[in-house]
């Protein structure tokens, strides 16, 4: 069985690039429809399609991990707590985005082992750019401007220097400014899918990403693989660590992302 890290993460790449590329022609014909599900959240025949087909990939060269995904009926946790390793996936993170066409969705597959992920695969189709990680070994990013690896920016002056805020498209930035302290100055970074303003908090390009609404495991199983090789965190909005497969609701409390690790971020955030 192919249970080398290394094996598992192109595994994972590979399904998640081949469902991006899948999704991307969808996306271009705009040939899909769209309904909202049980719990609002909107999905297309196009999350369908991705999820077939990175379903399809894991269990032909991983028969042996358990698969959850956002758009399965998932086991419930009296067979899931027994399970020591198993992939979690978003087919497409920003569904809404997809449908307005913005660009801002990804497809997002995780290796979770002991209930904290190990690998972490985020693509976004629309730029051709695809960010990784596994447990001990570094995050990267490859598009196809660039191709190296990542890590959170350090400012100049942790205590002083502007901090770059990712935030939603939609998101009004008064109300994002309400939740930070007034000791510090700030821009922001609009941004659609959930996992691509964690990514842009893994690379450099924001400081901090404050989700405050209802989300998924599969939201943050990647991105926090990826969050945390490339020196960041993330947190509950009380600071504590998010667990995974440990309730029988499979949604996220409140979280952050965090970037520069010097910064005092519990005396900022309110």
């Amino acid at each position: 069985m192919p249970d080398d890290p290394k094996l598992l993460l192109d595994i994972a790449k590979k399904a998640a690039v081949e469902a991006g590329h899948k999704v991307l022609g969808v996306y271009h014909s705009g040939e899909f429809s769209h309904h909202n599900k049980d719990d609002n959240s909107p999905v297309t025949t196009a999350d369908y399609l991705a999820n077939e087909i990175i379903c399809e990939r894991l269990k032909l060269a991983t028969p042996h991990i358990p698969i959850m995904s956002e758009e399965n009926a998932n086991e419930a946790l009296s067979v899931r707590k027994h399970w020591q390793r198993y992939w979690l996936i978003d087919p497409i993170d920003g569904t809404k985005e997809f449908i307005v066409k913005s660009g801002h969705f990804a497809v997002n597959i995780a290796l979770i082992e002991n209930n904290q992920p190990i690998i972490g695969v985020i693509y976004w189709p629309v730029t051709d750019t695809l960010y990784f990680a596994s447990k001990g070994q570094g995050a990267f990013k490859h598009s196809l401007e660039e191709s190296k690896q990542i890590r959170v920016k350090q400012l100049a002056d942790p205590e002083q220097d502007t901090i770059t805020l990712a935030i939603s498209r939609e998101q009004p930035v008064d109300w994002v400014m309400s939740k930070m302290s007034t000791t510090r100055q700030y821009a922001t970074v609009p941004l659609g899918s959930c996992s691509l303003k964690s990514c842009f908090v893994a690379e450099g390009k924001a400081d901090l990403f404050m989700r405050i609404g209802v989300t998924g495991e599969w939201d943050t199983g990647a991105s926090q693989c990826i969050v945390a090789e490339a020196g960041g965190k993330i947190l509950t909005v009380n600071f504590e660590p998010l667990t995974y497969n440990q309730r029988s609701s499979l949604t996220n409390p409140n979280f952050i992302v965090t970037g520069d690790q010097r910064i005092d971020w519990r005396k900022l955030i309110l």
